[in-house]
């Protein structure tokens, strides 16, 4: 639901490990700006007074230790169950629309999109989709962590066969299949 409908809005989601990042990469080299939700929620954790004091209240005072943003704390919290990862969600999220709509951005990038309910900020979505054990390894390379807590970050997130279902688009980041046609047809099919 926009006010300004004269320029649709995307989404590019999928689950952790599914490589959202490199397409985005890959639309940016084609001159695409893509607006990225993680980095503004990494802002507004930092720098929203609003959020701090939200997060603050949910979590406790080790939310933030002396004033810096105690990811580990907020992490283990957020695994701990559903109900406190939608508390997060719904303190984070708000705050991240609001950053991308001021952001006059067409494509933003949002690995929890449904889970988080915003899908509506979206005209079309594309789903980045890989197997759990190539999201797993690249999960490790990236965030030097063991299988066993990888294989716990892509749980916590909705099943990457319901996001393809609800996705418009759905590009296979498999290592195997070429990302470039599957992104030509895609915008190709946009710009229709």
């Amino acid at each position: 639901m926009f006010m300004d409908k004269q320029q649709p809005r995307y989404c590019l989601t999928g689950g952790i490990g599914s490589g959202k990042s490199y397409v985005c990469r890959l639309l940016r080299e084609r001159g695409i700006e893509v607006f990225d939700c993680d980095e503004s929620a990494k802002r507004c954790v930092i720098a929203s007074q609003e959020v701090r004091e939200q997060l603050t209240r949910l979590i406790g005072s080790d939310t933030y230790r002396d004033g810096v943003y105690n990811k580990a704390v907020v992490a283990q919290f957020l695994l701990a169950s559903d109900e406190n990862k939608r508390a997060i969600n719904n303190i984070v999220h708000p705050a991240v629309m609001r950053d991308f709509l001021a952001s006059g951005m067409q494509w933003m990038e949002c690995a929890i999109l449904y889970d988080s309910h915003l899908e509506h900020y979206a005209d079309k979505v594309v789903a980045v989709v890989a197997p759990e054990e190539v999201r797993v390894g690249r999960i490790m390379r990236r965030d030097g962590i063991t299988r066993q807590k990888a294989k716990a970050w892509i749980k916590a997130q909705m099943p990457q066969q319901e996001v393809e279902q609800r996705a418009d688009y759905v590009i296979v980041n498999d290592g195997i299949q070429p990302l470039q046609p599957q992104i030509d047809n895609i915008l190709n099919s946009l710009i229709c």
